[in-house]
């Protein structure tokens, strides 16, 4: 009867459901984050190497200033 009594109360308990929602609900945010990071991964790099090439390729005038004129 004693061990009935512990099934009964063990079944009923929801205190660690709450803590297993959380950790549900935080692995699901930290999948969709890594998804997001491997989609937008590519167009950044891309992105990054086309504002070098682009920096690059920007010639200045020589204006004669801090040469001691």
């Amino acid at each position: 009867m004693n061990a009935f009594k512990l099934i009964s109360r063990f079944s009923r308990d929801e205190s660690g459901a709450v803590t297993v929602d959380w950790v549900v609900l935080t692995a699901a945010i930290v999948g969709l984050a890594i998804g997001i990071v491997a989609l937008v991964q590519g167009g950044v790099t891309d992105l990054a190497e086309n504002i070098s090439s682009g920096l690059s390729a920007i010639t200045l005038p020589n204006t004669g200033t801090g040469t001691g004129n």
